[in-house]
């Protein structure tokens, strides 16, 4: 500051008035609005919602290679750092609900299925035919390919269980069912492993990425 400018400054405190606010430059007016842009961008992807890709045809029909989809990440809790488990959940994973999780043998990847059975139901497949508790468990999505009928000592994927869901984990199952690789192979979810409940459909690409679907952008996931 110069000499004159100390003056006026010294002037202006002396009559009550304070100086003029230097004005921020450009430069830093756009470096404060893309910081805080950032930062709201990874706030809602850390707690609202995440985009995910769909991979597989391990859902099929209800969900297509392609699909992009809008996962809630605070609907079953959030994860805080350094805190055990799920905090402010608004609800606990239903039967039929799609979750996100993050695939219990390899947890750097994430997987979609379908919950099928919640903790203390007694899961049970024969013949193809999901029974819950003793009873059908029917879902409407849920897509055969395979006429043939594996006994169980031979793949598990036709005749499994029973067994009853533990506490805090989830029994889920993929609607392609012949094509899934799911509970039946690998056991239950951690309810603390979900990242989310899948949304709404607000992407999809044709199975070789070229074309995009566009009657399925805005479909509700169900």
């Amino acid at each position: 500051m110069t000499d004159g400018q100390d003056r006026m400054a010294d002037e202006a405190g002396a009559q009550g008035v304070k100086p003029p606010k230097r004005k921020k430059s450009v430069f830093r007016e756009y470096a404060e609005a893309f910081a805080a842009a950032v930062l709201l961008a990874l706030f809602i992807r850390a707690f609202v919602v995440q985009a995910f890709k769909i991979p597989s045809g391990s859902m099929l029909p209800t969900l297509l290679v392609g699909d992009h989809l809008l996962v809630t990440k605070f609907i079953y809790g959030v994860d805080f750092p350094f805190v055990d488990g799920k905090v402010m959940a608004f609800k606990s994973p239903e039967r039929k609900d799609i979750i996100v999780f993050k695939y219990p043998e390899d947890p750097t990847r994430d997987f979609i299925k379908r919950v099928v059975g919640v903790a203390g139901d007694r899961v049970e497949v024969r013949g193809k035919r999901l029974y819950v508790n003793g009873e059908p468990l029917e879902v409407e999505s849920a897509m055969f390919t395979d006429p043939t009928v594996r006994p169980a000592d031979v793949d598990r994927r036709d005749n499994f269980g029973p067994v009853t869901v533990p506490a805090g984990t989830v029994f889920v199952m993929g609607d392609n069912r012949d094509n899934s690789h799911d509970s039946r192979y690998w056991g239950f979810v951690d309810v603390n492993e979900i990242r989310g409940k899948a949304l709404v459909i607000y992407w999809s690409w044709d199975s070789d990425g070229s074309r995009p679907r566009f009657g399925r952008m805005g479909q509700m996931v169900e």
